[in-house]
């Protein structure tokens, strides 16, 4: 009975403060038996995995306006795909994204499955998401638990359990508040609670709807929670960029192996990435000019420092890796932000 009245006062509150994003049915709207897409569901659980919504927005508008449907999706380009999520990051997803949609559409007909054992089949989905999915678009009873609804859930029970070792007691904690009725609107109103109110920094405590069965506000320790295991320190590789452009102003690009880091995308030919010094490899003859600088990125396990180099070749002199692409065809926009910040020391 208590956990029946937490999750009734998180709805009250949710249907005057719920969040207007552009893949989300308002509660009012749900109410009235309108249903969300579960395409842009998905979609947008997609985009937001470890990336902020304000940075996912005109992603999802972008990609929803030019692939309305799942089944338009499916037959895209994949160098389109990649080269419109250039600049999200985590570019496993995007490649995720494409295996999935055709999946649904050849194998479901293009619907979504509606129950988390079969969306869980689904390249790319895991647990979250399943859950996500199942419950905001279908309206079904699971539990999802992402980084705003761990922290919720560490606060409300004033548990200084370390993360990411608790995530199984969390769980059991959000399990219990998952309700029978509205699950999909109490998932994502857990959520914008997180978001907007039990915030990481300076949680606005005094609008909380869940202040008084809050043990952490009880005690004083809201801001201290959840704890978390000490990361291990970054290490830092180092790499080579070579930026070569041909006389008529055709730029030299490659696109990488579908496996690792960057996966699919276009980019700058260069060395591997390691702790040491790194090997030239030129992709063609030429005289190389190392530009002042360095091109630096952090990538989720480590930080990147690319040396910059670049040359002018001739028409007629062929690259032994990658293909030049002319002037006219070439975007800045459709490189990774790594790739992008080396083109923008040469420009510099």
């Amino acid at each position: 009975m208590r956990e029946q009245a937490t999750a009734d006062a998180l709805l009250e509150w949710y249907d005057h403060n719920a969040r207007v994003l552009p893949w989300r049915i308002s509660p009012s709207d749900r109410a009235r038996g309108i249903w969300p897409d579960p395409y842009r569901v998905w979609m947008s659980e997609i985009m937001l995995q470890q990336t902020t919504v304000a940075a996912v927005k005109s992603y999802f508008e972008a990609f929803t306006s030019r692939w309305p449907t799942v089944k338009d999706l499916a037959v895209a380009e994949d160098a389109d795909v990649m080269g419109a999520w250039a600049g999200l990051g985590y570019y496993a997803r995007a490649r995720n994204l494409l295996k999935c949609a055709r999946v649904v559409a050849q194998e479901f007909q293009g619907q979504f499955p509606r129950d988390r054992e079969t969306l869980l089949t689904l390249p790319g989905v895991g647990p979250y998401t399943a859950a996500a999915i199942a419950s905001i678009a279908f309206d079904a009873s699971e539990t999802v638990l992402d980084g705003n609804v761990e922290r919720v859930m560490a606060r409300l029970h004033d548990d200084h359990s370390p993360l990411p070792g608790a995530k199984a007691t969390f769980t059991e904690y959000a399990a219990a508040l998952t309700p029978k009725e509205r699950p999909g609107d109490y998932a994502q109103a857990v959520m914008d609670l997180g978001a907007t109110i039990c915030s990481p920094k300076n949680p606005a405590c005094g609008l909380c709807p869940w202040r008084t069965s809050c043990a952490a506000w009880e005690a004083g320790t809201a801001a201290e929670l959840p704890k978390k295991t000490p990361k291990k320190k970054k290490p830092t590789r180092l790499g080579i960029a070579y930026l070569a452009r041909r006389v008529d102003g055709a730029w030299l690009l490659e696109t990488r192996p579908e496996s690792g880091l960057l996966g699919g995308m276009l980019g700058w030919p260069g060395s591997e990435w390691g702790e040491e010094t790194p090997v030239e490899n030129a992709p063609i003859r030429a005289e190389w000019k190392t530009l002042d600088g360095e091109a630096r990125h952090t990538f989720t396990h480590f930080h990147l420092r690319l040396t910059v180099k670049t040359a002018l070749v001739p028409m007629e002199r062929a690259p032994h890796r990658g293909a030049f692409v002319e002037e006219d065809e070439f975007d800045r926009e459709n490189l990774p932000t790594v790739m992008r910040k080396a083109f923008d020391l040469l420009k510099a």
